[in-house]
């Protein structure tokens, strides 16, 4: 495998960028796995724990600029980050990374304290490491770090929906108060108008309510105004 020349003097770590495709995620096929590397000796150890636990697809560059861009082209689904001996920027920018890339991530720190712990949380890192660079741990830490990352995942994808759902809620509520104040309607018979309305236009029910409670506004006649 061919890696770059190039040293990332900024920031003295190894970054392993861990990517397959949903559904290989889902299905658990073969990983595509970056590394960013500015410590050949660790990262040899990531490339040799990744490959002895069967994931041969291990891309190697050292170059940390314009790292973002290629997360981006590359689409990772897993990002690795070993920090050898992190300063406040180095880390600072590895959270940034995370929080960008929303993705599964296992960050390995030599050394670390309780306000960089909390700020990796914060970030999202799905597990953070502390001393514990070795190649045989590399696999299950990153099978903890995906499980974990969907775990957090599940729960704020049911906590997006929750709000959606309250949120469209409160708008067919006003769209019913406007119906029942403007046309002299029940609450059920104002319900009854959005569903048909929406049945009729092909649009979910809190779109027609949306779309009343805006016009409304507009004619001053939503309630309050």
């Amino acid at each position: 495998m061919r890696h770059g020349r190039s040293k990332i003097g900024q920031f003295p770590h190894l970054a392993v960028i861990v990517h397959r495709t949903q559904n290989a995620v889902m299905n658990d096929r073969a990983l595509h796995i970056l590394v960013i590397d500015a410590n050949r000796i660790r990262a040899s150890i990531i490339e040799e724990g990744l490959k002895e636990a069967g994931q041969a697809r291990v891309t190697v560059i050292d170059e940390a600029k314009g790292l973002m861009r290629r997360i981006v082209e590359l689409d990772p689904d897993v990002i690795v980050i070993d920090l050898e001996s992190p300063n406040r920027d180095a880390l600072e920018h590895m959270f940034q990374v995370s929080r960008a890339a929303k993705r599964p991530v296992a960050m390995f720190v030599d050394r670390t304290d309780g306000a960089s712990i909390e700020a990796a949380i914060d970030a999202g890192v799905s597990a953070y490491v502390v001393d514990g660079l070795k190649k045989e741990r590399i696999k299950p830490i990153l099978d903890t770090a995906i499980r974990r990352f969907r775990a957090f995942e599940r729960l704020r994808q049911e906590l997006d929906q929750a709000r959606n759902e309250l949120s469209e809620r409160k708008r067919i509520d006003r769209a019913k108060g406007i119906l029942m104040r403007t046309r002299g309607l029940s609450e059920e018979s104002a319900y009854a108008l959005l569903r048909s309305t929406a049945m009729q236009q092909n649009k979910r029910i809190a779109e027609i309510a949306e779309s009343l409670i805006t016009a409304a506004r507009l004619l001053g006649e939503e309630e309050g105004t």
